[in-house]
C-alpha cells in the first residue's frame, strides 16, 4: 500500500526543479489516515459497545510542514453523551524503542494475547481473546507508538534523531497528546497517562511538560514497572545503590526457583520483609565502608548474602559483595546449565556458553516476543482494517543512540519533574505496579525512588503501590492481570472529580 509519506517521496524528483514554495506545498499534502470499525466486548460481566480506530496523526510545524506520522490505536465506548464526564487514558510502552503493543494487547485493550495459566507462552500459532479485564468500560483508551516504533515514521527529509532522546521524545509525544485532545474535544475530559518501563520515565516527564508547555493538567498516572531515577539500576563502578535495591528481587527469584533454605521458603512476603531490612541496614553500611570493611565483617555479610540469594558464599565473596544482575541471572541455576530471565525471572532457558558471566538472551522476552508480534500484525489488518506494508516495529534498535544530553554527566532522574508536577497540581494521583520477579526495574528500587521524591506530607497519600507475584509485564500472569484490573479500576474511580 502506498502511504502519503511514500507518495511524497516518489514525487520529490519531479519537484526538484520547482521553486521551494511548490515543494513545500507538495509536502504539506501528507494527510492523516484512519480505519474505523465497531465491536463489542464483555468486561466484568457488562457488554461494552465500542468504536476502534487504527490511525495516523501527522505532526507538523506551525507553518504546516510535516514532521512525522504517528500511528495510534483509539478505543471509545459508544453511547457516551457527555465527554466531560468520560475519562481518556493515553498509553505507551518504553524501551526506548518499544511500540505500545504490550499495554495494548496485554492488559488495557479490549482484545488480549492468550497466554498460558502461569503466563508462559503457548505453542504457536498464537491467538487473541476478548479481554474481560480491559479498562474500556471505565475510560477511553489511546495507545501511542512514538516515532520510529510501530508504524510511526519521520516525515520525508526529517532527521530521525530529532525524535530520539529524553527531551525530544517528550516534546513530540506531548504534541501528539495536545493535538489529539484538541481535535477530539477532550480538553474537558478527565485525563490519565499510563506508561510501562521507560514509558514511566516518559510519563513522569510528560506530567511536567504538559503542564508547563500546554497548561494540560492530568488526573492521574498509572506506572507499570517504573524507573524514574536511573542511578537505582546502573551497575557502574562506584555506584553501590543497585546492589542494595536489586537484592530483594534476587531473593524473590531464588524463592521461586526453590534455592533458599526451608525457613525462607515458607512465606515470600515475610522473607522479603527480612531481606529489605538487611538491605537498608547492615548491607548498606557494609558497602558504604568499602575497603575499610574488615575481613571478619565482610565474611559475615557474604554469608547473609548467600543465604538470601541462593548463591555460594565463595561466589559472593568473589564479587566483592556486589552481585550484578547479569552475573546473578547466570549463576543462580548454573549447576543445571540454566539462566533466569531479566524481565521476568520466573522464566529460564539454556545458553551456548554455560560457564559464561552473561546470558545469551533473555528467556522472558523471547517468550512474549512471538505471541505479541504475531497477534498484533494479524489484528491490525484483519480485525481493524488498517493496511500498511511497513514493518510494525515491536521493539526496535533504530532509535539508538538515544540522547540524554540534558542529563550529561549525571544520572537521569525525572522524579523531581514528577514532584514539581504533583506540587503544582495537588489533585494528580499516581498508581505504581511492581512485580516481585522483575529484574529490569526492581520493585525495591521503585520504592526507594518514591521514598526520596521529597513530596510534601499532604501529597504522599496521592501515591499508591501494588505488588505482584509476576515480572515486568505482570499482566501476562492471569491472577496478576485480575489483581491489576481491580486495583487500577479503584485508582481511576478515586482519581476522578467527586
Amino acid at each position: 500500500m502506498i502511504t502519503p509519506l511514500l507518495l511524497a517521496a516518489a514525487l520529490a524528483p519531479a519537484l526538484q526543479d520547482e521553486d521551494p514554495q511548490a515543494v513545500a506545498e507538495a509536502a504539506v499534502e501528507v494527510e492523516d489516515r484512519e480505519s474505523v470499525t465497531r465491536h463489542s466486548v464483555v468486561i466484568q460481566g457488562e457488554t461494552v459497545d465500542y468504536t476502534a480506530r487504527a490511525a495516523t496523526l501527522v505532526l507538523r510545524e506551525e507553518d504546516g510542514s510535516p514532521k512525522a506520522e504517528v500511528f495510534y490505536f483509539d478505543y471509545r465506548k459508544d453511547g457516551v453523551d457527555d465527554l466531560a464526564r468520560r475519562p481518556v487514558m493515553f498509553c505507551f510502552n518504553g524501551g526506548p524503542g518499544s511500540s505500545s503493543v504490550w499495554l495494548h494487547l496485554g492488559v488495557y485493550g479490549p482484545r488480549r494475547v492468550a497466554m498460558g495459566p502461569d503466563g508462559f507462552a503457548p505453542p504457536p500459532p498464537y491467538e487473541l481473546v476478548d479481554n474481560e479485564s480491559s479498562l474500556l468500560d471505565l475510560t477511553d483508551l489511546v495507545f501511542i507508538d512514538p516515532v520510529t516504533t510501530g508504524y510511526s515514521r519521520p516525515a520525508e527529509g526529517e532527521d530521525p534523531a530529532q525524535f530520539h532522546g529524553l527531551e525530544e521524545d517528550v516534546q513530540w509525544v506531548g504534541e501528539f497528546i495536545r493535538l489529539y485532545t484538541s481535535r477530539n474535544e477532550r480538553w474537558a475530559s478527565p485525563k490519565f497517562l499510563s506508561g510501562e518501563s521507560y514509558g514511566t520515565t516518559r510519563a513522569a516527564h510528560l506530567a511536567g511538560h504538559l503542564q508547563d508547555r500546554h497548561g494540560l493538567y492530568l488526573n492521574g498516572i498509572v506506572m507499570v514497572s517504573a524507573i524514574l531515577n536511573f542511578q537505582t539500576a546502573r551497575f557502574d563502578r562506584g555506584n553501590d545503590l543497585p546492589y542494595v535495591l536489586f537484592l530483594p528481587t534476587y531473593t524473590a527469584t531464588a524463592w521461586y526457583h526453590k534455592r533458599l533454605e526451608p525457613a525462607l521458603q515458607a512465606d515470600l512476603r515475610a522473607t522479603l520483609d527480612e531481606v529489605e531490612a538487611f538491605a537498608l541496614g547492615d548491607y548498606t553500611l557494609a558497602l558504604m565502608k568499602g575497603d575499610a570493611l574488615g575481613e571478619e565483617a565482610a565474611d559475615g555479610i557474604a554469608r547473609r548474602l548467600a543465604r538470601y540469594t541462593g548463591l555460594s558464599v565463595d561466589y559472593v565473596k568473589g564479587t566483592n559483595l556486589r552481585v550484578g544482575i547479569h552475573r546473578f541471572c547466570k549463576e543462580l541455576l548454573r549447576a543445571e546449565d540454566r539462566t533466569v530471565g531479566r524481565l521476568d525471572s520466573r522464566f529460564r532457558s539454556t545458553d551456548y556458553d554455560a560457564v559464561g558471566e552473561g546470558y545469551e538472551f533473555d528467556p522472558s522476552y523471547a517468550a512474549i516476543q512471538g505471541p505479541f508480534t504475531a497477534t498484533l500484525n494479524h489484528y491490525v489488518r484483519s480485525e481493524l482494517g488498517f493496511e500498511s506494508d511497513l514493518p510494525y516495529e515491536i521493539l526496535t534498535g533504530r532509535v539508538w543512540p538515544w540522547s540524554y544530553a540534558s542529563s550529561e554527566n549525571r544520572y537521569v532522574n525525572v522524579g523531581e519533574t514528577l514532584r514539581r508536577a504533583m506540587t503544582r497540581n495537588p489533585e494528580l494521583r499516581v498508581y505504581v505496579a511492581s512485580g516481585y520477579y522483575d529484574l529490569a526495574t526492581p520493585y525495591f528500587a521503585t520504592d526507594y525512588t518514591f521514598d526520596h521524591l521529597g513530596l510534601d506530607p499532604e501529597l504522599r497519600g496521592n501515591v499508591t503501590t501494588g505488588y505482584y507475584e509476576s515480572g515486568h509485564m505482570m499482566y501476562i500472569h492471569p491472577p496478576s492481570l485480575r489483581q491489576f484490573r481491580a486495583e487500577v479500576a479503584e485508582f481511576l474511580t478515586r482519581s476522578l472529580p467527586q
